[in-house]
């Protein structure tokens, strides 16, 4: 699979080295007794993978060896690659659809990026940017942060890399500014237009308010805009990421996930606690600064970098 050979040994597989770490020392045992089971629960609490998703995860363990034990002919990886297989169905339900819901014929499909400050929402759609502009597919993008501090500047920075265009109205009110985009994307043409927002906690009940505002303004400019809601969800932030995603999809029908910075110090073992949670569909994850490094989803090449 492409994307296999994309990661490689990735920022992705370097970033989750800590996690990694934690749970080599356990796979090459030919004897599976209860401290080993203590020890895999701990690693991936360690991991940040949740409570419910370790102990559904110990337990599942537990059945797998108890129908079929590891036998001392079995490959010395044989005890990984059950936890592996085990992992990569645990994350599942992350799987993204094919493809981006569709909007009517000769109409863009409208993409809504919101997400918490510091998330990296500007830099992510970006990146989307260029993915989809070197596909092809006539893309525009709406700086919606208009609170922000230079958040204009940057998504226009962005924008004239992958020579986007990128719909701006300094001081203008956020809803405006997406139903302006919205109307400019059906002018043009566009097969997708990316719609920024400003970054709020999920607390902030009055600016939550105002990301159904833009919603539903979008929806006047486009019957069934926006098509998709993404959360973009920093990878190191831990059990707060579902936390994040269970306020979000509540108040908006989240549609999918973008969890960014997994080439740091993250702890991949969230996407489990969100597999287990809230289980909205990853659509990319982002493994490094430049602009290729925003890669598609795949729980099996997940589990690999995750587990070794």
């Amino acid at each position: 699979m492409i994307f296999r050979q994309w990661l490689g040994l990735s920022r992705l597989q370097q970033g989750l080295a800590k996690t990694r770490q934690g749970v080599d020392r356990l796979f090459g045992r030919r004897v599976v007794d209860e401290d080993w089971y203590e020890e895999f629960e701990s690693a991936l609490l360690l991991a940040d993978a949740g409570t419910a998703a370790s102990l559904r995860l110990v337990a599942a363990m537990r059945q797998r060896l108890r129908e079929q034990p590891i036998r001392a002919d079995d490959p010395a990886d044989a005890l990984a690659m059950r936890a592996r297989a085990l992992v990569a169905e645990a994350l599942r339900p992350l799987t993204p659809p094919e493809g981006l819901a569709q909007a009517e014929d000769g109409l863009p499909t409208v993409v809504m990026v919101v997400g918490v400050n510091g998330a990296g929402k500007t830099t992510t759609l970006g990146k989307l940017a260029h993915r989809f502009d070197a596909l092809g597919i006539p893309t525009l993008l709406a700086a919606g942060d208009t609170f922000r501090a230079a958040a204009r500047e940057q998504l226009q920075a962005w924008g004239g890399r992958s020579n986007v265009e990128v719909i701006a109205s300094e001081g203008a009110d956020p809803a405006s500014v997406a139903f302006d985009a919205v109307r400019a994307g059906q002018a043009r043409r566009a097969g997708i237009v990316m719609v920024d927002t400003a970054g709020r906690l999920p607390t902030q009940l009055h600016l939550m308010d105002e990301l159904k505002k833009i919603q539903r303004t979008m929806g006047k400019a486009q019957a069934g805009a926006p098509h998709e809601v993404w959360l973009v969800v920093d990878g190191g932030t831990g059990q707060n990421a579902v936390v994040q995603a269970r306020a979000f999809h509540e108040a908006l029908g989240l549609t999918g996930l973008v969890i960014t910075k997994l080439d740091g110090t993250a702890k991949g073992g969230v996407l489990l606690a969100l597999a287990e949670a809230c289980p909205v569909p990853v659509r990319f994850i982002g493994v490094g600064e430049a602009v290729e490094d925003l890669q598609p989803f795949d729980p099996e090449a997940f589990a690999e970098a995750l587990l070794g």
